[in-house]
């Protein structure tokens, strides 16, 4: 079997490279990650500069494949696909991520942009998040469940263009109750520009602000306040076909 692991805190980040050291009793782990923290980059590509990749050694393993790319995580995927890797892998993992990616997190996140590319490619693909709550994250505990996961996920079917977004509660084994499949929640950031002055006098903007959110049973974050882990699967298809029922029979409009 061939991994494709990936990330957007850094190639160098503790949840990337703990999770290494669980997927790689599965087959032939490859890692190509940014090589810097590229959090909230979205699904943003470069095309306007020359992208490169360094091989790196991880985790003091000299048989891992592993390159730092300086790029975004979606570019590390279409990398990894298209000129570094020998064949395509059977599967992309992106994670695991230092906070959680719940609600509206999911168009922002450059991990979960990092599993859409790879479902864009064609490959079942996942996004993991740990929900960090405290200065020592158990990353191992989260690298252990995926590790199961990965093994029913491969054996089952789920449609196309479907990737999981899975976010693990960062409790205690013994604290969390279970896992649950969960739809995305509903939630924004408000008041989220706050304006500053340097010493110099001059403005500048923090992008920062407050969640308003309904935490509803059924979603991911309502899940994992409730110490559950939440596996959300994410479509590529963001059409409201009822709407192009409505635009097409009522709108009248004319050319």
């Amino acid at each position: 079997m061939r991994i494709l692991l990936t990330n957007d805190d850094g190639i160098y980040a503790r949840g990337i490279n703990t999770l290494y050291e669980y997927l790689k009793k599965l087959g032939k782990v490859y890692v190509v990650a940014p090589e810097r923290e590229r959090s909230a980059a979205g699904h943003g590509i470069t095309v306007h500069k020359p992208l490169r990749a360094n091989a790196v050694v991880l985790n003091n393993d000299k048989d891992l494949c592993a390159w730092a790319v300086s790029g975004t995580p979606a570019d590390c995927v279409k990398l990894a696909l298209e000129a570094l890797l020998p064949g395509p892998p059977d599967l992309v993992v992106s994670g695991i991520n230092w906070g959680a990616n719940v609600g509206t997190d999911v168009l922002y996140s450059g991990t979960v942009s990092a599993a859409v590319e790879g479902t864009i490619a064609g490959l079942k693909s996942m996004a993991v998040s740990l929900d960090v709550r405290c200065s020592e994250p158990n990353f191992a505990a989260a690298g252990e469940y995926i590790l199961e996961l990965v093994e029913t996920y491969l054996e089952m079917d789920i449609p196309p263009e479907t990737l999981l977004n899975v976010n693990i509660p960062d409790v205690p084994q013994g604290e969390i109750r279970g896992v649950t499949a969960t739809r995305i929640a509903k939630r924004r950031f408000i008041d989220a520009v706050e304006k500053r002055k340097d010493p110099r006098g001059k403005s500048y903007f923090w992008l920062s602000g407050r969640i308003d959110e309904q935490e509803l049973p059924g979603t991911d974050s309502y899940a994992l306040g409730e110490n559950l882990i939440s596996i959300s699967p994410v479509q590529l298809d963001l059409t409201n076909y009822q709407v192009i029922d409505q635009i097409q029979d009522h709108w009248n409009i004319k050319t």
